[in-house]
């Protein structure tokens, strides 16, 4: 069975006052104690006869590694492991981390696939989440990367953002959908507790609950009219682009983590590493939790599935079909949800109220 590696790189130029992933301040110097770290941990890890068939760099801002370093650990990964020759490996990037430069370096070292943190292409909207891009620098990474070779360039949207309303989507949507784009990540503004978003000036000015179910359908429509098929509750993707990293995670596929806060499910469990740089640097081997030592039972599983366009296969659990069968009929009514009679999937209105409709689905 192949294998998915994630590489957390937890360096950021400036942490976005939404954003609840851990990331830590950039410096030079403990970036590259950090790569030492990774490069430890890979050879801790090893396993010639295992076939690596994604990689993944996520952060905060991986596209501040030099292209040195991100080399090295490719080169680790493809030295420990049996890395396919087609392997998916993306890299998460900042617009302002781009040049050519950059992006010749990154191609260099066999990274493919580039996903782009835009998030807006309204300058306005770009400012009050914090970001240090405009609209027009973010078209500009996205056309200097197509223009060094890359083919498979993701941009992450958002949307439910505060005074957003289906016009200024319909511009985002339009200004990005118009570049050589093969995949958007599309989130909900969230307010999570412990960032500075989470207090009454942000959530008193975000859309409410009706606003924002029309917010996501309007992007669903208009993404799907321009070609991005939807495939995931957030993720919409020209045929054939669908991120093959990220699918193994809904799939309940084996991937490995490295880097502090990583997640893995690998080799029958599940584990996190320890949100601490200074800790993973100091390690030999990083300090891990076990989270599930049963993981993808039938809850995980029909879970997961749930969440992609494709759907739960009945037969793969046969022993709840019944049930499962039985709470299908107001959920179709409803258009929450459709069956073929082999399988079960949501409807755009159905992942919009996803937590709900797989609780009572499944649990």
């Amino acid at each position: 069975m192949s294998l998915g590696i994630y590489i957390h790189v937890p360096f950021c130029g400036k942490k976005c006052g939404y954003c609840d992933f851990y990331s830590v301040g950039y410096t030079r110097q403990e970036a590259e104690k950090y790569t030492a770290a990774v490069l430890r941990n890979i050879r801790h890890y090893s396993d010639s006869e295992r076939r690596v068939s994604t990689i993944y760099f996520g952060g905060g801002t991986p596209s501040l590694l030099t292209g040195e370093q991100i080399g090295c650990i490719l080169d680790e990964i493809r030295s420990s492991f049996k890395a396919d020759s087609d392997a998916e490996i993306t890299l998460e990037a900042n617009p302002c981390t781009l040049n050519d430069e950059k992006l010749y370096e990154l191609r260099k070292t066999g990274i493919n696939r580039l996903s782009i943190g835009v998030q807006s292409m309204i300058d306005s909207e770009l400012k009050m989440l914090g970001r240090v891009h405009s609209a027009e620098r973010a078209e500009r990474a996205v056309l200097d990367a197509a223009k060094a070779g890359f083919d498979n360039i993701s941009c992450d949207l958002m949307i439910a953002l505060p005074g957003q309303d289906k016009d200024s989507l319909r511009y985002s949507i339009e200004r990005i959908t118009a570049l050589p784009v093969r995949h958007i990540s599309a989130y909900i503004l969230k307010t999570e507790e412990g960032t500075p978003f989470y207090c009454d000036d942000i959530k008193l000015r975000l859309p409410d609950e009706d606003g924002t179910a029309e917010l996501y359908l309007e992007m669903v429509e208009r993404l799907e009219e321009k070609g991005f098929m939807q495939y995931e509750v957030s993720n919409f993707a020209v045929k054939g682009f669908e991120s093959r990293h990220n699918c193994r995670y809904w799939r309940c596929e084996n991937y490995l983590g490295i880097g502090p806060a990583a997640h893995s499910c690998y080799n029958g469990k599940r584990f996190a590493v320890e949100r601490d740089i200074s800790g993973f640097i100091r390690s030999d081997v990083q300090s891990v939790t076990v989270t599930d030592d049963s993981p993808c039972g039938f809850e995980e599983f029909a879970m997961l599935r749930l969440r992609l366009k494709e759907g739960l296969r009945l037969c793969d659990v046969e022993e709840h079909r019944a049930d499962i069968e039985r709470k299908l009929p107001p959920l179709i009514r409803d258009g929450y949800a459709v069956t073929d009679g082999e399988r079960v999937w949501l409807t755009p209105k159905g992942f919009l109220m996803s937590n709900s409709v797989i609780e009572y689905l499944v649990f």
